[in-house]
């Protein structure tokens, strides 16, 4: 990487680009904004993202239902809504504006992409037709606009693997009632989808005890929100070892989901009408094998037709180990969730293993253990995908503490005129997208909800997203 020894003029201020309009890059973005009136240093901020509407992970990796992702969206809204950090849309770094471009151009630069692959499950079947990533269906039932319109909902059965929030936000959506979802911004295609599955029992399967699973009390709560779907779980599956024991009494959030999940466990005995959906929850199960189906010659399909799980038992200190013991359970798709992956900044240091860019405290780091001058990193594509969105926050902190105390040793950008980087983009003929874009679509979204008219539940469509990226471009760039 090229870049420039000579001394910054002091009366310029120092130019930073942020890449990834996600939670991770709005909070670095703005905790760098007021860092300056704080030091006697000024900052020309862009916040980069490949997609042409802001928010990253809040529009294209959260259910829609999720009842805070609206005050998160206000949040961030309004840090941009400032006028102090330029937002630059539908820029892929990479293809549009290469590392090279951007060390030319700015002084620093913070990589926020986030992690949107599915992490690997390598067991036997899980290149079967109906076995998905957890990843894959999220983007689509969010709209992402780099993925298919339409998603194959045609099982009746289907498993989920993991026990984290991500896996409850599939099973959830999965279970739910297609009208149950229209008072959320999904798109058209994601409504039409849903209404015509004819799922009537999805499994969700974690490996370890109810006192060790991974999601969060907000969003196991919000399983019992949804209408005409019962939650059944097994009494097998309640087993507690002094781990967690241990666990439970000295962890309030563990103790709250134990709670809840025995509470319903109790309860399911006295139901006395029965749901069209059942949403299962099992625990202490790990998958060994997704099996594959036959037709009547005996030949395989090619298709799901089940899995196959190995029973685990508590050993003590609130792990696992296997028994032994095996169990077949009939379903025609199977979800993974049990992970993300960042993925590779072509030009940086990537651990492959661990789906994130080298660093330390976000400082990107070389193959020779030494900072790369002027290159940070925050978010998910920092630490790795874990933790709640609220954690990025701390992420950020720590990033942009390093990036202040390099100050006086950051490379100078050989072009540093805010305008130099927007003619360069258009003489490359890239659509970029602006906030004043943003809240051209923004408003044109909740023009769609206002036209569906009154739900029959007395309801309203609060707005509509658009999917196509042609149609989000058109719409932001409008005059």
């Amino acid at each position: 990487m090229s870049q420039n020894s000579s001394q910054r003029p002091a009366d310029r201020a120092i130019r930073v680009a942020v890449v990834g309009a996600g939670p991770a890059g709005v909070y670095a973005s703005d905790i760098l904004a007021k860092a300056q009136k704080k030091s006697d240093f000024e900052f020309s901020i862009d916040l980069y993202d490949r997609y042409p509407a802001p928010f990253g992970l809040i529009r294209y990796g959260v259910a829609p239902d999720h009842p805070r992702i609206k005050g998160i969206v206000k949040a961030l809204h309004k840090v941009l809504d400032r006028g102090d950090i330029r937002l630059i849309g539908n820029v892929n770094i990479g293809e549009d504006l290469s590392i090279e471009d951007l060390r030319r151009h700015y002084d620093a630069v913070i990589f926020a992409t986030g992690a949107i692959k599915d992490a690997e499950l390598n067991i036997p079947g899980i290149e079967l037709e109906g076995s998905f990533g957890a990843a894959d269906f999220v983007s689509w039932y969010d709209g992402h606009p780099d993925y298919p319109r339409d998603w194959p909902l045609t099982a009746e059965k289907v498993a989920v693997i993991g026990n984290g929030n991500v896996a409850l936000d599939v099973a959830r959506v999965l279970s739910k009632h297609a009208e149950d979802m229209l008072t959320t911004e999904i798109p058209e295609n994601v409504y039409a989808g849903l209404k015509s599955s004819p799922v009537s029992d999805v499994h969700i399967f974690g490996r370890r005890g109810p006192a060790q699973v991974k999601f969060t009390p907000l969003e196991l709560r919000e399983l019992s929100h949804s209408k005409d779907v019962d939650i059944i779980l097994y009494e097998e599956d309640f087993d507690f070892d002094e781990g967690s024991d241990e666990a439970i009494k000295t962890n309030n959030q563990v103790k709250t989901m134990v709670n809840t999940l025995g509470n319903w466990l109790v309860e399911q005995e006295d139901r006395e009408t029965e749901a069209s959906r059942k949403l299962h929850l099992h625990f202490l199960q790990q998958p060994v094998e997704i099996l594959e189906g036959t037709d009547e010659s005996g030949q395989g399909t090619g298709a799901v037709a089940g899995v196959r799980f190995e029973r685990m038992e508590l050993d003590g200190t609130g792990n696992v180990r296997g028994t032994g013991e095996f169990q077949d359970y009939d379903v025609q798709a199977v979800y993974r969730a049990v992970g993300y992956l960042g993925s590779e900044i072509a030009g940086l240091p990537f651990d492959s293993r661990r789906g994130v860019l080298v660093n330390e405290a976000g400082r990107v780091i070389d193959d020779a253990g030494q900072h790369v001058p002027g290159i940070y990193a925050t978010g998910w594509i920092k630490r790795g995908p874990v933790g709640l969105i609220g954690h990025t926050k701390g992420d950020a902190l720590e990033t942009i503490g390093c990036l202040l105390e390099d100050l006086h040793h950051l490379p100078v950008a050989e072009v540093p005129e805010e305008d130099a980087v927007i003619e360069l983009l258009e003489s490359r003929g890239v659509e970029y997208t602006t906030w004043d874009g943003w809240q051209k679509l923004d408003a044109h979204e909740m023009s769609l909800g206002e036209s569906y008219g009154p739900l029959p539940d007395g309801g309203a469509r609060e707005r509509v997203k658009v999917v196509e990226r042609e149609d989000m471009i058109r719409i932001s760039r409008e005059s």
